[in-house]
């Protein structure tokens, strides 16, 4: 695996790109009054590139981008804030209110300080402050605004890349960031009660084997599918990295470079799989012993350091 951006101990560079600092947009807007740990802008990703040494980026937990942006009568894909672990607060700009649902992980929400609703669309008005508290379950919340998030989108996607560097850069205090309009006639979905995944008690990764599982030992092999691995606080939007049994190679030596997919289980010479998620390399030379189904990897997203990990025989 490449060498990591940061990790959940750690905080991360921030890419090279550089959005708006300080100042106001000309439109409503976000100001970053707490940045947190580590919040950065995400919508559906940049599909299509890989082909160029381009990763996908994206929101970890798609299935959660898109209910909050339902919620505020956003399109799917609209750009919204991914916050880890910490949360974030943010100063509304302009003359209008905004809608804003936070979601995702379960945290304590409040404007100007006064508790709201978590997972249900709320008011906020010019001035005000939403604050997107610590996780108390889960550990990425998503912040989404009626009209959603509008800076300046690279190779068609918003998103912010950690590996890359593509996108706006990962927020500090004091950015500001543009919401879009809010369509004509837009409006919010009655909300009743609202579907939001819990957070896993363990995570359930259902594995194919393969293109490099005859590099690893049979045994190995039955260990990977077998033994309980858990979450290492190492882990990032890049990987999630494990903590648990060694993999035993059947043959030495390295591969060139090949191409990587989202999913694959890549493992270096410390033997512990790691999973790639959104921000993965698009190549790299450590042997795949599998790929994750890219369906189960949202419950990655919301996996804390120290959850119990399984991989299953898909």
């Amino acid at each position: 695996m490449t060498r990591e951006a940061g990790t959940l101990r750690a905080g991360v560079p921030a890419p090279g790109r550089a959005v708006v600092r300080s100042g106001a947009p000309a439109g409503p807007g976000l100001e970053v009054v707490r940045a947190g740990a580590l919040t950065t802008v995400q919508d559906a990703g940049r599909t299509g590139w890989a082909h160029l040494g381009v990763p996908r980026a994206g929101a970890l937990d798609g299935p959660a981008r898109c209910l909050a942006n339902r919620l505020v009568g956003n399109a799917p894909d609209a750009a919204v804030l991914e916050t880890t672990l910490t949360g974030c607060a943010v100063r509304v700009s302009g003359v209008r209110p905004l809608t804003a649902v936070v979601g995702g992980a379960v945290c304590r929400v409040t404007v100007d300080g006064r508790p709201v609703a978590w997972g249900a669309p709320v008011r906020v008005p010019p001035g005000a402050v939403l604050e997107a508290g610590p996780a108390l379950h889960g550990l990425r919340a998503y912040l989404a605004f009626g009209g959603g998030l509008v800076p300046e989108p690279v190779l068609g996607s918003r998103s912010a890349d950690l590996l890359s560097g593509l996108g706006p850069p990962v927020l500090r205090d004091g950015d500001v960031l543009p919401v879009g309009a809010v369509a004509p006639g837009h409006s919010c979905p009655a909300v009743g009660p609202v579907p939001w995944p819990g957070t896993p008690g363990e995570l359930v990764l259902p594995v194919r084997l393969g293109p490099r599982d005859d590099w690893f030992t049979p045994a190995a092999l039955r260990t990977l599918t077998t033994a309980v691995y858990r979450v290492a606080a190492q882990s990032n939007r890049i990987g999630l990295r494990t903590e648990g049994p060694f993999l035993a190679r059947a043959r030495d030596g390295e591969l060139p470079s090949e191409g990587m997919v989202l999913g694959a289980v890549q493992v270096p010479p410390d033997g512990r799989p790691v999973v790639f998620l959104n921000d993965h390399p698009t190549t790299g030379g450590y042997p795949v012993v599998g790929v994750v189904a890219a369906s189960a990897l949202a419950a990655a997203a919301q996996a804390p350091p120290g959850t119990p990990v399984r991989f299953v025989r898909a």
